[in-house]
This record gives C-alpha cells, structure tokens and sequence, in this order.
C-alpha cells in the first residue's frame, strides 16, 4: 500500500478540486493511502464518504505558498503545506508527493529536502508530448533549470531514457537533441558539446528539430529547462488557439455545425490527446524519490491522473536505473 502525500492547498481554486481529484483516484486505485496536508476544518467537509475516509490521513499545514511568491521562500516556510508534503517523504513517512501549487517551491524543497539521486547534479521536470502515432514523446527539461552546462543535459538524456524504459514501457527508446537543425553541427556551444557526451548512450540518434517531438520519430528529447519551458507553452497555446479557430469556423454555418455533429467522437479523441489532465502532471526526476507537479489550474481528474502518475513512479525501479546508468557511463567515459 504506497502512501501519496497531497498538497491539499496548493493550486488555483483551493482545496476543492484537489480534494475531489483523490477521491476519484482512491475509488480507482485500491493500492494507495492518500495524506492530506493542509488545513483540516477545509479538508474534512469535503469528504463525505466514510469509507473512503478510512485510507485518508490529514497533516496539518496553517501556512500556503501563494503563486505570486518566490520560491527562495519555501525552505522559510516550514509550516506551509508543501513544505510539510515534501517532508514527509523526505521522513519515508510517504512514497511521493503530489502538489498543483507553486512549481518553484516544490522543485527546491524536492530537491533540496529530499536530496538527489547519486551522479544527479541537476533534477529535470519532464512532460509527455502527443504524437500523430498514437504515442507519447518524453521531453525534459521543461522548467527546472534555466542555465544549463552540456554534462547536466547528458544526465537529462539519461534520466528520460530510464524514464521512458521503466515508466513507459519502451524497450530501447531513442534519444535526440533539440537542436536547429538534424546536422551534428547545427546548433549553439550548449548543444554542440552536448551532442558529444550523448554520444556515449547506444540510444542517441542524434539531433532533432521541434517537429519530429510530434512526429513519433523520437522517444526522449533533451533541452534545457528555458528551451524545453518556451516549447511547452507554446504547444499549449498552439493547442488552445486551433480548438477555439475550429470552434469558431464550425458556428459559420448549418453545414459545418452538421459536418461537426458527425466528427464528434473524432474531436472528443483529439481533446484527449492535447488535454492536460490526461497526464495529470510532470514528475521531477533525478530526486531521491517521487514529486509530481501538477498545473495550478488542475481539475479533479488532473489530480486523480497526476497520483496514479505517482503511484506508477515509485511502484518502477527507475531511480535505481537512473543511478545505475550513470554510473556506467561515467566508469565508459
């Protein structure tokens, strides 16, 4: 039974939605605890179903961290509930942490209470891309770290390709470079020399430019958290701009609406392939454990998503994958 600590008070919208989101997973994963961390006089009425509430602990946390704050705060903060959250698996009081509140404190408290991983120099949040094949490409780093040397993104290359081994399931997965061009020698000083330390995974087919992320043609895709941040927004907002033009043209006239009616079932797949809370959100690899930051505005099912996303991580071996790689390619290197 793994132990799933929930920031409670993080997010947009309160308690509410992050609440509602692990009911939903405890009524569909019967192999996890839920501990709630935050302020029991809102935790408790929402709540309603006694038997549910037997596999929930409350922790209490007088303190949140708001959006708006900076995230040098949180180590101060020791009675916000994140800092509680991630402290408990710090404790191995809980097998991860799930929170949707400030992303910035989460990463630094992971990383930084919870430790990380041996030959680990740098954590990388990674997110799931979709693909026109029906498949996901991992990218990372989309947000943990800005300014990045060459030896950082050649752990990121290894840590996604354990990731995409334990996690998803994909025997040898390929690993590429975003880069300007597919060329080795296309790109800045950054990937350049980059390019030459991946060399050293059997799986590096070498560069590859934005579009192959949604083409299937590549399993893992390595940036910096700069990089890999600017591409994930914009394919938010690509995402969102091309519902709303499609829903705009369809209301033109009966045809399309007719037309709309038909292809209903083909929009509702697509949605749920762009959709956020499908993944529920990104897990911060490379720590001495499982986080999983979820996006501010994550509704129930985001949440319920994002602990099964939990639940999968530390249920794999992937942490002693990531350890064992690097240390097998460090002893090659």
């Amino acid at each position: 039974m793994y132990k799933i600590a929930i920031d409670a008070m993080g997010g947009d919208f309160g308690p509410y939605p992050i609440i509602e989101g692990t009911i939903l997973a405890l009524k569909e994963y019967n192999n996890f605890e839920a501990i709630l961390v935050g302020d029991p006089q809102k935790i408790k009425p929402l709540i309603k179903d006694k038997k549910i509430y037997s596999r929930v602990h409350i922790v209490e946390a007088t303190d949140v961290i708001g959006m708006e704050e900076q995230a040098t705060e949180a180590l101060k903060r020791k009675e916000s509930s994140i800092y509680k959250a991630v402290d408990l698996v710090r404790k191995k009081e809980a097998d991860a942490v799930v929170s949707a509140g400030h992303s910035g404190a989460t990463m630094s408290l992971a990383t930084l209470r919870i430790g990380r991983l041996k030959n680990v120099s740098r954590p990388a949040i990674a997110t799931l891309m979709p693909t026109y094949k029906r498949k996901k490409t991992l990218v990372l780093d989309v947000g943990a770290n800005v300014d990045c040397k060459p030896e950082h993104l050649f752990e990121f290359g290894v840590m996604g390709e354990a990731y995409a081994s334990s996690i998803m399931h994909i025997d040898n997965p390929r690993v590429g470079l975003l880069s300007n061009g597919e060329e080795e020698t296309k790109g800045n000083e950054l990937t350049k020399a980059t390019f030459k330390l991946l060399q050293k995974l059997p799986t590096f087919i070498g560069n590859v430019e934005g579009n192959n992320i949604f083409d299937g043609s590549v399993d893992v895709v390595v940036t910096d958290g700069f990089t890999g941040n600017i591409l994930l927004k914009t394919s938010e907002g690509v995402a969102g701009a091309i519902s709303k033009l499609m829903k705009q043209n369809i209301k033109k006239s009966p045809l399309s609406m007719a037309g709309a009616l038909m292809m209903k079932k083909v929009f509702r797949s697509l949605k749920k392939e762009i959709d956020y809370s499908e993944y529920g959100g990104a897990p911060l690899i490379g720590i001495k454990g499982c986080a999983i930051i979820s996006h501010g505005k994550s509704t129930p099912k985001a949440i319920k998503n994002a602990i099964n996303q939990a639940i999968n991580y530390v249920s794999s071996d992937i942490n002693d994958t990531i350890e064992k790689r690097l240390e097998e390619v460090i002893i090659k290197g």
